[in-house]
């Protein structure tokens, strides 16, 4: 199955999960490739599409959004997963739904799942106001990636396309 892994990042750590997810995906037999999102002009003769992105203030990034809205006829026609990155530290404590878009995004493409993976915070890559508003909220430093879990969905994706 070809599968298309496109994703929003902006600092990296969603891309990671990304890559991390087409890796897995090609380790189980399909044929994937991670893209961002923005360099996505046409879906092409996929059989498969994961679309995610990191969640800033609650939101996806515009380039993920923008991606579902340009290909929303072509990804209503096979099977779509999504996924969301963002929350640092060990636990979700904002009890809104994230990203705020998902009941939109949910009913443009009936997606098969959607999981929430936590991102990572690395001060160093962060301009001087997301460093000023890093530091307002009290946001944990660190690597949060759960790959792991990460896996386990992927292998779950892969299930499903194998049925």
């Amino acid at each position: 199955m070809k599968v298309l892994v496109a994703y929003a990042s902006k600092h990296g750590s969603t891309e990671g999960i990304a890559k991390s997810i087409a890796d897995r995906l090609r380790e189980n037999g399909h044929e994937a490739t991670p893209v961002r999102a923005e360099e996505v002009d046409d879906i092409g003769d996929i059989d498969a599409a994961v679309i995610g992105s990191a969640i800033y203030a609650g939101s996806w990034m515009k380039e993920a959004t923008s991606l579902v809205e340009r290909q929303t006829a072509a990804l209503q026609r096979v099977p779509v997963w999504l996924f969301s990155s963002g929350p640092l530290g060990s636990e979700v404590k904002d009890e809104q739904e994230q990203p705020r878009q998902l009941g939109r995004l949910t009913d443009l493409l009936q997606p098969r799942g959607h999981e929430v993976f936590f991102g990572a915070l690395d001060r160093e890559k962060l301009g001087f106001g997301e460093r000023m508003l890093v530091k307002a909220v009290k946001a944990p430093e660190g690597d949060f990636r759960d790959w792991d879990a990460i896996w386990a969905w992927t292998d779950v994706i892969s299930r499903e396309l194998n049925d």
